[in-house]
């Protein structure tokens, strides 16, 4: 049955699972806040964590993967992301397996990403150049947004609200591990000279990836994380919170997946990054709206428009990864370019402290300046050379 899905399907089916994996956990933090009474900074500093095992997996696995191949990194990692689902589901109130687990799960997300997005855009050699990032992004940003729509769901309604929501990720995971366990790669050329580290720092260190994607990159999750853990908060929800944010997560990325089409038409990644931008700003004006007018019916267009950003940003910003990395090098600036993304899930936790010293308003205010601010660096960022060449 597996053999009969084309290739590239089989690696985004286990992306699209880790990333449900990864993000099932945004749909919990009313869970913990009401079931374990833990505080709001503890909760955020949990959704935050996650970060901390994904960034270093990110740096020190893709170039390993470049080196011994995909499968033979993303083997481990499905097996990881169900170890980590696993300590979520045991931790019920005990914050030091909730931490683990939220490591756990970032450390196998770091060690799937990059190597995975290398490998579906390997398999999409036969298509116009940007396929490979493009679906790369779609699977992720679905997997995002299901998972904690998903969860929000089992948690609000099912027994067991700190059980049930991570039992669906399992079953996904058994079915995921048959699909993707063989999946073929791409021949690879020997690799001679030692590593590339010249070629990887000429790419990152180019004009292009420091103007476009080292500004914009943090607004990626930045952006989305913003959306669901910080402006709902700016009004009461009564009705089914759990749930409700569940589905604001939910809506929150599949709104970046949805999108991420619409930004392939822009073919200039500055364009689809100015794009992103503009909806963030957008986004941010109407959370500004949510808090001024306490109107909870802005909170719909707000993370919409946040997730739109989202899913711009992550296309731009991998489809610039292409355009300035040898493909030797492409899980490693990969890497790069996930980790700098992935700062933004400190952003709840940022916010949280800022809002005990500025209003909503003046927050939302502050972010819009931002992202509209980066725009003319991001214009000005142009192709000037290509990087080192193998060999």
């Amino acid at each position: 049955m597996a053999d009969r899905l084309p290739p590239w399907v089989r690696v985004a089916a286990a992306m699209f699972a880790v990333g449900w994996g990864a993000n099932q956990f945004a749909a919990m933090l009313l869970v913990y806040r009401d079931e374990d009474g833990a505080s709001a900074e503890a909760v955020t500093a949990l959704f935050g964590a996650y970060a901390l095992g994904l960034i270093p997996a990110l740096l020190v696995v893709a170039p390993i993967s470049d080196r011994i191949g995909r499968r033979r990194v993303m083997r481990p990692v499905l097996v990881l992301s169900v170890v980590a689902t696993v300590l979520l589901l045991a931790g019920g109130d005990n914050l030091t397996l909730l931490l683990l687990g939220r490591m756990a799960s970032g450390i196998a997300s770091g060690a799937a990403f990059a190597p995975g997005t290398a490998w579906v855009k390997e398999l999409s050699a036969d298509r116009p150049g940007g396929t490979g990032a493009r679906r790369a992004a779609l699977s992720l940003s679905a997997g995002f947004g299901t998972g904690p729509l998903v969860a929000g769901i089992c948690g609000q309604w099912l027994p067991w609200p700190t059980v049930t929501p991570y039992v669906p990720h399992l079953l996904l995971m058994a079915v995921v591990l048959a699909v993707a366990w063989n999946a073929p790669e791409p021949a690879r050329a020997p690799r001679v000279g030692g590593p590339r580290s010249k070629a990887v720092v000429q790419a990152v260190g180019s004009r292009v990836f420091l103007l476009r994607v080292v500004l914009t990159a943090p607004w990626v999750f930045g952006a989305a994380a913003t959306a669901f853990a910080t402006v709902p908060t700016f009004v009461s929800l009564d009705v089914a919170p759990v749930a409700v944010i569940g589905a604001l997560a939910g809506l929150t990325l599949l709104s970046g997946a949805l999108v991420q089409p619409i930004g392939r038409r822009l073919h200039d990644p500055r364009r689809i990054l100015v794009a992103g931008l503009l909806a963030c700003s957008a986004g941010l004006a109407c959370g500004l709206g949510v808090a001024a007018l306490d109107s909870a019916w802005l909170v719909v267009p707000s993370v919409v428009l946040l997730g739109t950003a989202y899913g711009w940003i992550l296309v731009g910003g991998l489809t610039t990864v292409e355009e300035v990395a040898h493909s030797d090098d492409l899980g490693t600036v990969n890497a790069v370019f996930y980790s700098l993304s992935y700062l933004g899930f400190a952003a709840p936790l940022l916010n949280t402290f800022a809002l005990r010293v500025m209003s909503p308003e003046r927050l939302m205010l502050t972010g819009i300046a931002v992202a509209l601010l980066t725009i003319p660096v991001v214009l000005s960022g142009t192709v000037r050379s290509r990087p080192l060449r193998a060999g």
